[in-house]
């Protein structure tokens, strides 16, 4: 088998190869498997390219009775998990999805949103995920703009998907996870997977399949990203050597799945056996409490997630023994210095970071040393991938000095769905945020590139202001933006909110900006609210922040 991935490795990247089999032999992928085993495990790699597909058909083979998936109906092994993703694909095929039609997928983390990704995988259809917090019009804006041929949802989003034109649309429709009282007459996920035979293989399509994922739609309309598979076997070495996840050990994934980074750990989970424990919605005590009884090895999170587990009372948190947590992957959002050294501080330094956005996958990775050495870095670039730092005209700036961060690897997206593309340098993809390299290589991020203002002639960016602000003993969240300004052209806003218990004033505030920072970066305004609007994924919604009326 390992000549087999060797030959598939692309002209001039043995080396890369033979680095990439070594972490892989590391990590417990590749290990002793069975003659006959190790030869149909080869052959379905030859078939269907580093697919979920494979990590379906895979693990069915190596592992079938493993345990692939815990959620809230109960388990499934790596054997079911396979044979009921090839009866829903088969069910998808008869509703008339077919090679490259697109399945739009509203689900939270259960079984239903692996099975269906595996199934549109198997049919080399085109999976959308369609974010769980969406209001009716950006659903009905999103669902105007993306073709699908059918859905699949959770029941409790019917009449938001009314609300939002499926209705309105000829899409065949599966109901995924069922709802107490909520009636339907759409077909129903395991009624179809009961109906279909899953016992025999899928042949592999005449193209693989791809996925949708949209972004965050922070300060506009979400976009589609669209990705393939990856050729060869180097970004998952890569994300390994950088993020150790062990084989056949068990990950608690609370981020949403829908989501890059939640997605990311189902796809990455797959060649390593990993059993993925899901849960349908985000509780922090909830998360503490299933890692603890499950003895996992990793949780996945985004950084807000990590801030509400450590809001818990620390007698709520102490009931929960999590010595078995080895990792705990973080990205989706800014990960403030503090908020990292509480947590390791709390729960031991099992803390990777990773930076990085939905167009460019990762940029760097950030290691506990790391965030111990230097609270607040994004962490250093992986191997296979390169992140240069440019000024306004494409040149390298030197070391310690702020640029664009342009990226390049072979998991950057293909493009949006709508034709645009990010703004590229060659053949690098700008993540859209601004920061400078350390001397010891460590990148660290100081704004978005379309967030800075000019202030009375100087340039501000307002994560520096949020990331001080948010230290403050008094605060529990803070956000900034800039707003229109007669007098200096712009000026920041800021937005707090403040701890149980805990008073502070607009003043003391604007004080402690002031005896911290340059005199021009204190914000003019500062606004207390009961709480910061975000997304599902914790960033910070600040189209609704300019919204906000300020008394």
């Amino acid at each position: 088998m390992l000549e087999t991935i060797t030959s598939r490795l692309p002209v001039g990247r043995v080396g890369d190869g033979i680095w990439a089999l070594r972490v892989l032999r590391e990590r417990g992928v590749i290990a002793p498997m069975r003659p006959d085993k190790a030869l149909r495990v080869a052959e379905r790699y030859v078939r269907w390219g580093t697919t979920p597909a494979l990590g379906s058909t895979a693990m069915a083979i190596e592992r079938p009775d493993d345990t692939a998936i815990v959620d809230e109906i109960g388990t499934l092994s790596f054997a079911a998990t396979h044979r009921r993703s090839n009866a829903l694909a088969r069910a998808l095929s008869d509703l008339g999805v077919g090679t490259g039609d697109g399945v739009a997928i509203m689900c939270r983390n259960h079984r239903y949103f692996v099975e269906a990704t595996m199934a549109c995988s198997k049919l080399g259809a085109v999976a959308l995920f369609l974010n769980t917090a969406f209001a009716g019009p950006q659903l009905k804006e999103v669902m105007a703009r993306e073709s699908t041929a059918a859905l699949v949802y959770d029941e409790e989003f019917a009449e938001l998907l009314e609300e939002g034109g499926a209705e309105e649309q000829d899409i065949r429709r599966v109901i995924a996870w069922g709802e107490d009282g909520i009636g339907g007459d759409d077909p129903r996920a395991d009624e179809l997977i009961d109906s279909f035979d899953g016992d025999r293989d899928l042949s592999p399509p005449s193209e693989n399949g791809r996925y949708v994922i949209l972004t965050s739609g922070t300060t506009g309309t979400p976009k589609g990203a669209q990705r393939g598979a990856p050729e060869g076997i180097t970004p998952l070495a890569a994300f390994l050597s950088k993020i150790p996840r062990n084989s056949q050990e068990k990950a608690v994934i609370s981020a949403p799945l829908f989501h890059s980074w939640g997605f990311s750990h189902f796809v990455l989970g797959l060649p390593l056996g990993a059993t993925m424990i899901l849960r349908r919605k985000f509780d922090p005590e909830d998360s503490i409490r299933t890692v603890a009884q499950h003895r996992a090895e990793t949780l996945v999170v985004v950084p807000v997630m990590m801030q509400r587990i450590l809001e818990l009372e620390a007698e709520v948190r102490q009931r929960y023994d999590l010595s078995c947590l080895r990792v705990t992957a973080a990205s989706g959002s800014a990960l403030p210095g503090e908020l990292a050294t509480k947590w390791m501080d709390e729960f031991g330094d099992n803390l990777y970071n990773l930076y990085g956005s939905t167009e460019v996958a990762w940029a760097t990775i950030a290691t506990p040393e790391d965030m111990r050495e230097a609270p607040g870095t994004a962490g250093k670039v992986p191997r296979g991938t390169v992140v240069k730092i440019v000024d306004e005209e494409g040149n390298d700036v030197p070391e310690g000095e702020t640029g664009r961060i342009f990226v390049g690897n072979e998991m950057s997206f293909e493009g949006y769905t709508g034709g645009e593309d990010k703004e590229r340098l060659d053949d690098l993809l700008s993540s859209g945020d601004v920061g400078h390299f350390d001397e010891e290589g460590r990148l660290f991020i100081d704004g978005r590139d379309d967030e800075m203002i000019v202030s009375g002639g100087e340039n501000v960016f307002p994560r520096e202001v949020e990331d001080l602000l948010a230290d403050h003993d008094a605060v529990a969240e803070a956000a900034a933006i800039g707003v229109d300004d007669e007098e200096f052209g712009q000026r920041l806003r800021a937005f707090v909110v403040l701890k149980d218990g805990a008073d502070a004033s607009e003043d003391d505030l604007k004080g402690y900006v002031k005896e911290n920072l340059a005199r021009y970066k204190v914000p003019r305004e500062i606004v207390f609210l009961e709480e910061i609007p975000r997304n599902a994924t914790g960033k910070v919604l600040k189209r609704e922040l300019a919204e906000q009326e300020v008394g």
